[in-house]
């Protein structure tokens, strides 16, 4: 199908967070024109980055046309891109949201109202694993939502693919959904791994060059934004000193370092065997494990330093997410982990937006 729009793509990013997504596009050269999310840490970072970008910060189910007429008129003569990637904790496997937050199930039902409403180009959709095997009556949104994207004539294909896949230094499935009303599109092929032409990118590419800091300790030049890594008790300091460099654990400190969960046994006498990352560091040479919203916390997965005795900083858990040096995090710690872990990994998007305006340059033949 051919179209008489110009041939460049600008983006509406819904549940934007810090711009993981914006970016992504932005570095394949779409143009971000409107960005929406709730969280006001992660406006202030998204605005920070993106300052030509209209942002609304709001709920979804609060927006109104009026929010997004100014754009639409503005960029009436290019292609619109809608993405939508909502809050995912209500289809992990770990899922332990109260009912009262249930209604964050329905946020994808929302963006698809946005969607018939305005009638974009292109939809991208990005989640967790789950959310394709959650049925409808156990209300899960996507049968719904794969329906009405039918309805509107839109072409979709959608599947799980691997971020390190498309040259993220990290291990990370994810759910994709990519629409179209301009004819039949696909999940672009893997750029990294056995078979794909270059290697997984590893912790050692993303990392290895930064300065070395303490636990505690902010790295004061502005040369490197945001280097800065959390303080560690006594206890978890001595635990640090006492694990392998280069993806070492609990496995092989003293007993009396083993956190008590570990060593209590069952009525089989067996110990837990759970949780095997918590407390490990990263392994030069392998992607990162995923990261979590708690993934500069030394504790709670495996996101110690391969050799220095602390957990990874702000800027290495960035860099392992994509994101580039110049992109400045704003907000506490706690808030800037939580930003980084929830980001849609930069790689991943630059690559399905690549794929996007592949698929408008055979449009435009």
């Amino acid at each position: 199908m051919t179209s008489d729009k110009t041939k460049n793509i600008v983006a509406y990013d819904f549940f934007c967070g810090c711009g993981g997504t914006s970016r992504g596009f932005q570095n394949a050269g779409i143009d971000i024109a409107f960005a929406l999310d709730i969280d006001p840490d992660a406006k202030n970072t998204f605005t920070q980055n993106f300052p030509e970008t209209i942002f609304c910060n709001k709920s979804i189910t609060k927006l109104t046309p009026s929010d997004l007429q100014p754009t639409l008129d503005k960029y009436k003569d290019s292609y619109k891109l809608f993405c939508g990637c909502a809050p995912c904790q209500p289809f992990t496997k770990q899922n332990t949201e109260s009912p009262k937050r249930e209604t964050r199930k329905n946020l994808l039902s929302k963006f698809g109202r946005v969607i018939e409403r305005h009638r974009p180009d292109f939809v991208f959709v990005e989640n967790v694993p789950g959310l394709q095997k959650v049925p409808t009556y156990k209300r899960g949104p996507l049968p719904e939502f794969e329906a009405l994207l039918g309805r509107l004539d839109y072409h979709i294909t959608y599947g799980i693919v691997a971020a390190q896949g498309y040259g993220a230094p990290q291990l990370r499935r994810r759910f994709v959904l990519l629409a179209s009303r301009h004819g039949e599109i696909n999940i672009p092929l893997p750029t990294h791994g056995k078979d794909h032409g270059a290697p997984y990118k590893t912790v050692r590419d993303a990392i290895v060059d930064l300065p070395a800091i303490a636990a505690g300790e902010i790295y004061k030049e502005p040369k490197v934004l945001n280097h800065r890594a959390a303080k560690l008790s006594e206890l978890n300091r001595r635990r640090i000193k006492s694990s392998d460099h280069d993806g070492g654990g609990r496995n092989n400190w003293p007993k009396y370092l083993v956190p008590g969960c570990y060593t209590r046994t069952n009525e089989h006498g067996e110990t837990h065997s759970g949780h095997t990352d918590c407390y490990g560091r990263l392994w030069w040479d392998k992607p990162a494990t995923g990261l979590t919203t708690r993934c500069i916390s030394y504790s709670n997965g495996r996101f110690g330093h391969p050799e220095q005795d602390r957990a990874i900083s702000v800027r290495e858990a960035a860099r392992l997410q994509g994101f580039d040096d110049d992109f400045e995090f704003t907000g506490n710690l706690n808030s800037m982990a939580k930003q980084i872990g929830n980001a849609v990994p930069v790689d991943l998007a630059h690559a399905m937006g690549s794929h996007f305006i592949k698929h408008i340059e055979a449009i435009n033949g």
